[in-house]
């Protein structure tokens, strides 16, 4: 009997679950929690027994058999700078999410809630490409003043995922190809895959690099230390312009590009140098890291919820196209991209690792 994967992706207003076989989804569903109920818990780890309650009544109304499961995967959280990989959900990893010891977010409960379920069954429990994936060169890590120093935080998982796609369909191994993948959606990411390893991204949590929905992408450092003594706004409110409401939100009120593009066709001016800008601004952050790579690129891949975009895609592949092909792959899959790691550590194709 071929072995099923739980995959659990814990958002901030919602649990997604599903359960995967042979790479199919069998069944899935996305577990809201309303504004009341997260009120009623003092912090997000103190949600962690009504999520799992969640999705344990889920499966239980399904009558789903879960002897059939060989692992599950949760999504990884903010824990320590990483290399991409499938990781094993042990004591330490417990600890360091159950303490918030690199910060809190929604995403920690993941390999808890996994882990849980997981020693019931008497199965293994994984986390993959956690948002901490951190396999930058050293060179990238140098910021313009010695006080700071880049990090990498980004969409690792979709990253990955869609990087072997890419070469999955070409017959090509990840470890020898050059790849650019960009991620568009409230946050945006660009990152270099050089044979196995991002070797440059931005930070996609901060709001670095090209502005994305949510965010508002690197600004003018003077402007932006000016505001921040301009005694009119506190550091709650700086940083949520920057992390929440920067990006599309600020420029044209709306984090959906599809809304914008409805205005770019009734006739928006500004809606269409909104638009316009978004992609002018990937388009750029690519351009940055075909030169990173000496412009031996294999491939460029535009992926997220903004990729379904056909119009914003269209305009960054005619940026784009003379560095290398330009691949599409719409949506954000994450849930797949869980199934896919778990279904690679239990076939032994890949090594798991210990935190």
């Amino acid at each position: 009997m071929a072995l099923s994967v739980l995959v659990l992706n814990p958002g901030s207003t919602s649990t997604k679950f599903a359960v995967f076989e042979e790479g199919k989804e069998l069944f899935g569903e996305n577990l809201a929690i309303s504004a009341e109920e997260a009120s009623r818990y003092p912090s997000i780890l103190d949600q962690l027994p009504f999520r799992e309650e969640q999705i344990r009544s889920s499966l239980a109304r399904r009558s789903y058999d879960s002897s059939r499961l060989g692992a599950v995967v949760g999504r990884g959280g903010m824990l320590r700078p990483l290399p991409g990989g499938v990781y094993r959900v042990g004591p330490a990893m417990i600890a360091d999410l159950s303490a918030a010891r690199y910060g809190e977010h929604a995403s920690n409960l993941g390999a808890l809630i996994a882990a849980r379920i997981a020693a019931e069954l008497g199965i293994e429990a994984f986390i993959a490409d956690p948002v901490v994936v951190d396999e930058l060169e050293d060179v990238a890590r140098v910021a313009g003043n010695a006080l700071f120093t880049r990090r990498s935080i980004f969409h690792a998982l979709n990253h990955k995922a869609v990087a072997r796609r890419w070469c999955a369909e070409r017959g090509r191994s990840y470890e020898d190809v050059i790849l650019i993948v960009a991620h568009m959606g409230g946050g945006c990411s660009v990152g270099l895959h050089k044979k196995g390893r991002i070797v440059d991204v931005n930070n996609g949590l901060d709001g670095d690099g090209p502005f994305a929905g949510e965010r508002s992408g690197t600004l003018p450092p003077g402007d932006l230390v000016r505001l921040c003594f301009s005694g009119k706004y506190s550091q709650r409110e700086i940083l949520g312009m920057i992390t929440g409401r920067g990006g599309l939100v600020s420029l044209a009120g709306t984090n959906d590009m599809r809304v914008l593009r409805e205005r770019v066709r009734s006739g928006d001016e500004n809606a269409g140098l909104v638009f316009r800008a978004f992609a002018y601004g990937i388009g750029k952050a690519i351009g940055a890291m075909a030169a990173a790579a000496a412009g031996k690129v294999d491939g460029i891949i535009l992926t997220g919820g903004i990729a379904h975009s056909t119009e914003t895609t269209a305009l960054i592949e005619d940026m784009c196209r003379f560095i290398a092909p330009v691949t599409v792959f719409p949506g954000e899959g994450e849930l797949e991209a869980l199934a896919m790691a778990g279904a690679r550590a239990l076939s032994g194709e890949a090594r798991v690792l210990e935190y």
